[in-house]
């Protein structure tokens, strides 16, 4: 079969294991039955994800313009801290930023290679646990807006990361003691004061099951460095198609790519 559109980010579907679905122009591919398939990727061209022009892209799917320009892509949604909605101050879109800003956000500890923390909006839990390829995760504090949610992280960042690192997270690797609730405990002392009232000790720990076995050696693939690849798919953690010998495609960071997909079945 052939499919062609412009990559966005897979759809998840949180059961055991995870369901994924490629999205091409929101046409939506049921990646699980594809395990074991052979799938051939083109290079076509870009679409930015937030004016559709046909132009080189910058960052998170954006061409510089949009970069820039756009309230998806602010300083607030990468450093939640930033976020100033709730003063009534606008970055790019007051209107837009109020939306993403002013409602519920998660703290949470999440353990994708190594305990990291992270915050999200409340309605987006457990798809961002899903793209950063989670094996458990833990909301540890719900707030009214990012601001506060921001300020908490900040603060937690002093003895945590923030980051995934995408190589220990593929390795699947994990200590059968690992106890996050134990670095829950540890993580509420670093609280600021004035929010530790949004603390929460009650929630339990998920664990995700993804459609995925680490190989024993990854090997990246850039749609820019290498336009055509055909190869048969393994598995899928995170937002990564995982392909025979270890290759890997991140398909967020492709996110704005047009592109042909073919699949074929094995003999």
């Amino acid at each position: 079969m052939q499919f062609e559109g412009q990559l966005l980010k897979m759809i998840t579907h949180q059961a055991t294991p995870i369901q994924y679905y490629l999205n091409l122009s929101h046409d939506l591919i049921h990646m699980n039955s594809l395990i074991g398939q052979t799938l051939e990727f083109n290079h076509l061209g870009y679409q930015c994800v937030n004016c559709q022009r046909d132009e080189k892209l910058f960052r998170m799917g954006f061409c510089k313009k949009c970069f820039f320009e756009s309230p998806y892509a602010s300083d607030s949604i990468i450093r939640p801290e930033l976020s100033r909605a709730h003063l009534g101050e606008q970055e790019r879109d007051l209107e837009i930023e109020k939306s993403i800003q002013l409602v519920p956000h998660i703290v949470y500890l999440a353990y994708t290679g190594e305990v990291k923390v992270g915050v999200t909006r409340e309605s987006q839990i457990p798809t961002r646990w899903i793209d950063q390829g989670a094996t458990f995760a833990l909301a540890i504090a719900k707030t009214t807006n990012r601001y506060e949610a921001g300020m908490i992280e900040l603060a937690l960042k002093t003895q945590l990361s923030d980051k995934t690192n995408y190589r220990k997270m593929l390795k699947d690797e994990y200590e059968d003691d690992l106890d996050l609730a134990n670095f829950r405990t540890q993580a509420q002392k670093l609280f600021p004061g004035e929010f530790s009232k949004y603390f929460n000790a009650d929630q339990e720990i998920w664990h995700l099951d993804y459609p995925y076995t680490a190989p024993e050696k990854i090997t990246t693939l850039s749609l820019d460095k290498r336009p055509s690849f055909s190869s048969v798919l393994k598995g899928i953690k995170g937002q990564y198609l995982a392909f025979e010998g270890g290759s890997v495609l991140n398909v967020r960071s492709h996110e704005g790519y047009v592109v042909s997909l073919n699949t074929k079945k094995e003999a």
